[in-house]
């Protein structure tokens, strides 16, 4: 059964909407949303379809259902706020990329944590180098009840928060946790949508801040380098070398949430007097 742990803080006339990663909850983007809060930010930590429930929820879900969800809930928040930033982790920073390719007139500024448009870190299987064949796969119907399931570090490296985030996970605690695996149908889902999102980078036009983990476990820096070169917006890297892929919960989250409230801080300025000349 699907829980609905979304979270609210309010704040300024900015606004941030957070979004989680593949197999995720919103809790894993509490903390950044606190953070931007302090900060002067309104925040709104989504929830995707299909998640925080089991297994069988998710499945019943394809990426087009959780990018209809991050449309809805882009779309409500925007009428609470004047300007609109987004950012997502994993998977979730994905998705917003492709809210900002879809909608420019909507987005002011992306956050792409960890961004994952393929499962390439030095922790990923030996099978995950050929993850580019689960769309046809998944085609064949093959492996519908197959799961990839989640190792050490378990994208952490701060070995207490290991502990803590492990024993939600592994105790089936999907909503403060989120699952212990990844359905290989859902694993196929997430690359049919990274393959969408790649080819619209260019439409990308808002500024992005760029942060990932030098030593990312699930998403090589390659990830990075792609959203860098293609998007069409001007960009900022934010290299982070004592965390792995979880860098919202990891050692440096204190370092992303400052450089991120920066980073939405002074786009957010350079809004406010265009917005009062056009008025």
């Amino acid at each position: 059964m699907i829980q609905n742990v979304e979270f609210r803080f309010e704040g300024g006339r900015s606004g941030v909407l957070l979004i989680h990663g593949l197999t995720g909850t919103p809790a894993e983007m509490r903390l950044v949303g606190k953070g931007l809060n302090r900060a002067g930010f309104s925040v709104y930590g989504m929830q995707l379809a299909g998640h925080c429930g089991d297994a069988a929820d998710l499945l019943a879900t394809h990426w087009q259902d959780w990018y209809a969800s991050v449309e809805a809930a882009a779309r409500e928040f925007r009428k609470e706020v004047d300007q609109l930033f987004v950012a997502g982790l994993s998977m979730g920073a994905v998705l917003a990329l492709k809210l900002a390719a879809d909608h420019p007139d909507w987005v002011q500024g992306v956050g792409v944590y960890g961004a994952t448009f393929k499962y390439d870190g030095w922790a990923t299987p030996w099978y995950g180098k050929f993850s580019f064949l689960l769309p046809l796969i998944d085609k064949l119907g093959i492996g519908k009840k197959w799961m990839v399931h989640e190792a050490e570090p378990y994208g952490l490296r701060d070995e207490r928060i290991r502990a803590q985030i492990s024993s939600l996970m592994l105790g089936g605690d999907s909503a403060a946790a989120g699952l212990p695996g990844n359905p290989w149908p859902s694993l196929a889902e997430m690359y049919k949508m990274a393959a969408v999102v790649r080819r619209d980078l260019p439409k990308v036009t808002a500024p992005c801040l760029i942060a990932h983990a030098t030593e990312d476990d699930i998403a090589s820096m390659a990830n990075a380098r792609l959203v860098e070169s293609t998007v069409s917006g001007p960009v900022e890297m934010l290299l982070l070398e004592d965390s792995y892929h979880m860098i919202t919960i990891d050692r440096e989250r204190r370092t992303l949430i400052d450089r991120s409230a920066d980073f939405f801080g002074r786009i957010a300025q350079a809004c406010e007097p265009a917005a009062r000349e056009a008025a």
